[in-house]
């Protein structure tokens, strides 16, 4: 290895189902993927956006009894409540103007099999109430329908949020809570799996390797280091979005700090710095007064400030606190 550089380690990847670690934290949620798959108990799984919430709820269908019926999965951050309620529950003919033919929803499509609802927090309170009755009698009437229609799921929801918190706002059913949460699965984030960020980086610079655009061989200090370092808000998906803006923006064989986005380097874009720069002595000192009130913690800094830790680290290497 170069002074100042690094080649890509020796790594003992485990590879579960689309996902790529070496960390043992990881390595400990499969195993319990593994167990809950056996059942049909419906799983909460938990993580911010990025952590591989939707490969996880893939796996579990993959390695349960069901794995041969069908596998539907839908983001409800995405629709409205007319359009929930639909896709989740079909419709009949002419329920609503533009329904010319009977559809079938979710529920009937994955019928024998597992359904995964993505963000499911952002279900409308109505709309959670028709998803209780899926759970409790495996039943539910379509959209502008009279008849019943039962049906065999197993659910598998996902959300950043915490139910509980919802519950307690009012925007959430507290019976649906713990319909969907028997089995409550987190998965840490990126930036809490020891090593994985410089295997995956490694493991995405092959893959784009293979793709013949460009060859990389080294990574600098300086780069790692500034990966090491970032709290990566977005997760493995932002990772592997870093590498691959680094193979597009950099030349040669040695991925460099400079091929990187502004935003991991600390940098506003130049029309942000401008904009902002009347306000940063006051933001300064109150982060400043924040860090002092805390004992230097910055989670309990962020508190304070009313902001995540993300945003507070971002704002740190901003202002060069």
């Amino acid at each position: 290895m170069r002074s100042g550089v690094r080649t890509r380690p020796k790594l003992e990847l485990t590879e579960f189902h689309g996902f790529v670690t070496v960390s043992p934290q990881m390595r400990r949620l499969f195993e319990l993927l593994e167990r809950i798959s056996r059942t049909d108990a419906s799983i909460l799984l938990r993580g911010e956006t990025g952590t591989g919430k939707e490969l996880a709820a893939t796996a579990v269908h993959t390695l349960s009894g069901r794995s041969q019926r069908p596998f539907r999965a839908i983001n409800c951050a995405v629709l409205t409540p007319e359009l929930a309620a639909s896709e989740l529950f079909g419709h009949v003919r002419g329920a609503f103007t533009g329904a010319i033919r009977e559809r079938q929803g979710l529920f009937a499509l994955a019928n024998g099999g597992s359904v995964f609802l993505d963000e499911i927090a952002e279900l409308p309170l109505d709309i959670q109430g028709r998803l209780l009755r899926v759970l409790q009698e495996h039943a539910y009437v379509p959209v502008g329908g009279t008849d019943t229609v039962h049906t065999d799921i197993r659910l598998i929801a996902a959300t950043h949020r915490s139910l509980r918190d919802e519950v307690e706002a009012g925007r959430f059913r507290e019976d649906l809570m713990y319909r969907v949460r028997v089995v409550p699965v987190f998965i840490p984030p990126l930036a809490e799996r020891s090593g994985d960020v410089e295997a995956l980086c490694w493991h995405f610079i092959e893959a784009f390797n293979r793709a013949g655009h460009r060859s990389v061989t080294e990574i600098d200090e300086d780069a790692m280091t500034l990966m090491l370092e970032y709290p990566w808000p977005g997760n493995v998906r932002e990772l592997r979005n870093v590498v691959e803006y680094a193979f597009a923006v950099g030349r040669g064989t040695t991925l460099r700090s400079e091929d990187f986005p502004p935003e991991l380097r600390g940098e506003l874009p130049p029309r942000v710095r401008n904009t902002a720069k009347n306000e940063a002595g006051t933001e300064k000192s109150h982060i400043l007064d924040a860090m002092r009130m805390s004992d230097g913690s910055k989670s309990r800094a962020a508190q304070l400030l009313g902001i995540s830790r993300t945003t507070l680290w971002r704002k740190m290497r901003e202002l060069g606190i």
